[in-house]
């Protein structure tokens, strides 16, 4: 299903490829807002990729020089360190041991990393925003589920005057359990279509399946609301990408 501003797809790259084809056409180079809805899990809740769009993606990021879509993605959810079989307090130590390395790798992580804002920021005594949400939400059987939420945009380190900041575009994300699945909404001020709109996509993703998993229900769509979506780098390369979105409809079609 698609629209002037809203777009839902059982596939992640099928749902990105439409958008950024939406934000390119003639005469545009933005658009907002954009809702991105993805529906595509399967009963491990791991997104589905059309391999065709997603082999695009990486080529044309790699021709651009500009971050891979896992990378962007482990900024949300760094899944390689989580073992789903261990307690989740696993990942959170994990993490947090290597949280000072990583934002000395780069410079984008300079003024922080969304995951670990997830956390951390969270009141005195529960600090960690995800950690809380959870435990909340299996402490008792009635919950209100609008505790469910967790904000990377803050105040006091967030407003300023800079004419650029880069971080954080995200700004919450709220996890919402309904009719015996796990529903995930994030919104974003803004978002690059190019460079980082696939590996946020794909991180949300990774970040459901993960809280899913620890609330014990499966995995059933994301929503991604944008209040301004960017084609950003200019629009030269992005044919192998709507070539490849083409062929994949038609394959499905056969």
């Amino acid at each position: 299903m698609t629209s002037e501003h809203y777009i839902e797809a059982d596939d992640l790259a099928i749902a990105w490829a439409s958008a950024l084809r939406l934000a390119s056409m003639p005469g545009r180079s933005e658009l907002g807002p954009l809702t991105i809805a993805i529906t595509g899990f399967d009963s491990r809740g791991i997104v589905r990729e059309a391999p065709r769009i997603r082999a695009a993606v990486d080529a044309l990021l790699d021709a651009k020089s500009m971050q891979t879509a896992d990378t962007v993605a482990n900024t949300i959810f760094p899944a390689s360190l989580w073992n789903p079989n261990a307690d989740r307090g696993q990942l959170f130590e994990r993490y947090r041991r290597i949280t000072a390395q990583l934002k000395q790798a780069s410079s984008k992580n300079r003024r922080g990393i969304y995951f670990d804002r997830m956390i951390s920021g969270g009141p005195k005594g529960a600090e960690n925003q995800l950690e809380h949400a959870i435990s909340m939400f299996l402490s008792r059987k009635s919950v209100r589920r609008s505790a469910l939420q967790i904000a990377t945009f803050n105040p006091s380190l967030d407003h300023s005057t800079s004419a650029q900041l880069g971080f954080p575009c995200l700004q919450h994300v709220t996890f919402a359990p309904c009719n015996g699945r796990l529903n995930v909404n994030a919104f974003y001020a803004t978002q690059y279509l190019v460079e980082r709109a696939y590996g946020n996509y794909l991180g949300l993703c990774r970040l459901g399946r993960f809280v899913a998993h620890e609330l014990g229900v499966p995995l059933g769509r994301l929503t991604c609301l944008v209040g301004i979506a960017e084609v950003d780098g200019g629009k030269r390369g992005l044919k192998p990408i709507f070539d490849a979105l083409d062929a994949t409809a038609s394959s499905r079609s056969r």
